[in-house]
Formats: structure tokens, sequence, C-alpha cells
């Protein structure tokens, strides 16, 4: 049985385009949307952004089919890959963007195979929860919404590591 690491609440559009302009998404990037939902991340970083590959991982069969049926839709099979299963198995090596909207206890479990897996220069979106013990390059209030940008490996530099 696999865990959730937060329930479904899809990400308002204008969310999602922040997240991504954020994170400034262009045609070198692989977005990662870990809990992608209703793949609608995965869907604006091709068709509005340009990434390079989008690729999202979803437990939850009933939206994975759903995501699947739209990718299809719009035939961007190519661009857009879509995994039913848990995302603390998913090969973050190749992402370039990883975009979240999990919990704070959704993102810990999260943040040892990130520590662990993304490349140097990755960049992690965190719609309204923090990733505890990492320090975020941006926080920015949109709407009613919290983003947080991290880069790797500046996010978890440790303070008791830096010179007084």
């Amino acid at each position: 049985m696999i865990n959730s690491l937060a329930p479904f609440v899809p990400s308002r559009y204008e969310v999602v385009k922040r997240m991504l302009e954020v994170a400034n998404v262009g045609s070198d990037d692989v977005v990662f949307d870990l809990g992608c939902g209703d793949g609608r991340i995965l869907i604006m970083a091709v068709n509005n952004f340009g990434a390079k590959k989008a690729i999202g991982y979803e437990m939850r069969r009933d939206l994975y089919q759903q995501t699947l049926n739209e990718i299809i839709k719009q035939d961007l099979t190519d661009k857009i890959s879509v995994i039913n299963g848990d995302l603390l198995e998913a090969d973050l090596t190749q992402a370039t963007v990883i975009t979240l909207y999990l919990t704070t206890s959704g993102n810990e479990r999260l943040r040892p195979k990130m520590e662990k897996e993304i490349q140097n220069k990755a960049q992690i979106v965190s719609h309204d929860f923090r990733i505890t013990k990492w320090s975020p390059s941006i926080k920015e209030e949109f709407y009613s919404h919290s983003i947080y940008l991290y880069v790797m490996p500046q996010a978890v530099i440790k303070k008791e590591h830096k010179s007084s």
C-alpha cells in the first residue's frame, strides 16, 4: 500500500503559471511533478513554457488515468510521461525543475531523497508548504498562496557550516 503525502487539491491555474515562472522553466528543462494530480502542471510546462520533457508521478489510479487521457487527447505523449506509482520511488536524477504541492510532512519525507538525487542547479518549487531544514531562494506571496523556490545545492547548506 502506497502512503499518500497529500490529499488531491488542484492548484489554481494562475498559481501553476506563477510556479513555473518563478522557476523560469524553458526549453532545456525536464520538469517533474511529484503528486501530479490531474496533470495541469505537466501540460502547462510543455504547452506554455516549452519544457523539453515533463514527468509526473501520481499514486491514485483515477487521477493517473485522467491525466494520461488528457496527455493522449492533446497529443503530448512524446513530451509528457505519467507514472502511476509512489513518488518516493521516482528517479529524480534527470530533473531540472521539481514542482510540489504536498504537505509539510510530505515534503519532509521527500527531502532526504531530493538531497541525494537532485542535480546541481536544479530548482524545487513548492506551493504553500516549506521544505524544513532548507532555505528558499525566493518566498513569494501570490494571491493567498505562498510559493517557495529552492535551488540546489544552496538550499541545503546548513547554517552551522557558515562562518561567522
